[in-house]
């Protein structure tokens, strides 16, 4: 069974599949290579415009994969099994596209880091996520990273050390998760926020998507002028002068290579 499925539609836009539903999807060394693969030749891609990620049967993703963890208790390994979790991570971060997940069933411990990794998270109702390392004596740290740049502090840390689910609601109220909406809306929802994403140019998305990790960890006044800076050279791309004029004078504007026109 291959266990990362990879889709492309006319427009540019790519589905990655988790595809061990059997596993619910747990990321064994396989799927972490599959998937650090071909996040790394989506990210030469320039005719890549959104990335979905999601994942077959009634699971998103439960971590990694535990008996395989098992079989081999030597230092090395985990330090080698972890930093390639954490190379796969951070490509989703670097992708110069939005990456969406799209969250159905449970999303627990390093599934739970994936989704909140995502730049985006649309989940169905009845998704629920945790960070359960610690029930089984491992506590969630390099989950913690990316739920602790997600969620409010305190938050974060109760679902460390607590274990304990929050609903797809509570993911939304904490920040986790962008929409939640009944199991069959899913795919409509995800592609209206990919149809919202598509209609704008690849350039401004990809310069902005860059910028705005960047800031985050810095100061207030090197992330302005890192935003600044970043707003003067999208500027003097002609997408954005062209986006500029149609405003200015009452048009839409013509992009090209955007499907559909985008709207004031």
């Amino acid at each position: 069974m291959t266990v990362l499925l990879q889709e492309r539609d006319d427009r540019g836009v790519v589905t990655l599949t988790l595809n061990r539903p059997q596993a619910f999807n747990a990321l064994s060394e396989e799927m972490l290579t599959a998937l650090g693969e071909a996040l790394a030749a989506l990210a030469q891609d320039d005719s890549v415009r959104a990335v979905v990620l999601g994942a077959s049967g009634k699971a998103f993703c439960a971590g990694h994969d535990l008996k395989e963890m098992r079989a081999e208790p030597s230092m090395e390994y985990y330090q080698r099994l972890f930093a390639q979790c954490t190379a796969a991570m951070l490509a989703i971060q670097r992708l110069p596209v939005p990456v969406i997940a799209r969250v159905q069933g449970l999303a627990t411990a390093a599934g739970c880091q994936l989704v909140a990794m995502c730049d985006l998270a649309v989940s169905s109702e009845d998704a629920r996520f945790a960070v359960s390392g610690v029930n089984v004596g491992l506590f969630c740290s390099t989950p913690g990273v990316a739920l602790s740049r997600n969620v409010p502090r305190k938050a974060a840390f109760e679902m460390l050390v607590t274990g304990e689910f929050v609903s797809a609601a509570e993911a939304r109220a904490l920040g986790l998760v962008n929409r939640v909406v009944p199991v069959d809306a899913l795919d409509d929802e995800v592609d209206t926020l990919v149809a919202s994403i598509v209609a704008k140019p690849r350039v401004a998305v990809a310069m902005g998507k860059a910028l705005f990790y960047r800031q985050i960890d810095v100061d207030i006044e090197s992330a302005y002028a890192d935003a600044g800076d970043t707003m003067a050279c999208n500027m003097m791309d002609p997408s954005a002068l062209e986006g500029v004029q149609a405003f200015i004078d009452k048009r839409p504007p013509a992009w090209r290579g955007v499907s559909g026109a985008a709207t004031r």
